[in-house]
């Protein structure tokens, strides 16, 4: 799980852009907000894959996925053009799609927070 966080926080710094474009206008400084969460996913990433900071990275997890939630539903429901991706803009069904798949990740890093479950 760590290395994928580490990665996706890394695109953020990549092409902030994209990101940018899906945080919901009621929001404030969208581009700021790309680069925190971008470090946040960094750092929880990171987090995961030392035994001794783990479960407190797990719940960070959570509370980062709880929190970019907004972002995803806004995708979904404003149905927003995002420029910029390869392969052209998401289709509807990949925009819903991510709303049930922010749980699947939610249980996922739930299970880090056993620390027995992981082996640490």
């Amino acid at each position: 799980m760590g290395p994928l966080y580490v990665v996706a926080g890394v695109l953020h710094f990549v092409v902030p852009e994209l990101y940018a474009q899906i945080i919901p206008p009621f929001l404030p400084a969208p581009l700021a907000l790309v680069y925190l969460s971008g470090v946040a996913e960094i750092a929880v990433g990171v987090g995961v894959l030392i035994p001794r900071t783990r479960r407190y990275a797990a719940w960070a997890t959570i509370a980062l996925l709880v929190a970019i939630f907004p972002a995803n539903v806004y995708m979904a429901t404003s149905m927003v053009v995002v420029d910029g991706i390869s392969g052209g803009d998401p289709s509807p069904l990949i925009r819903w799609a991510r709303l049930p798949l922010q749980g699947v990740l939610i249980l996922w890093a739930y299970w880090y927070t056993d620390s027995d479950a992981v082996g640490s």
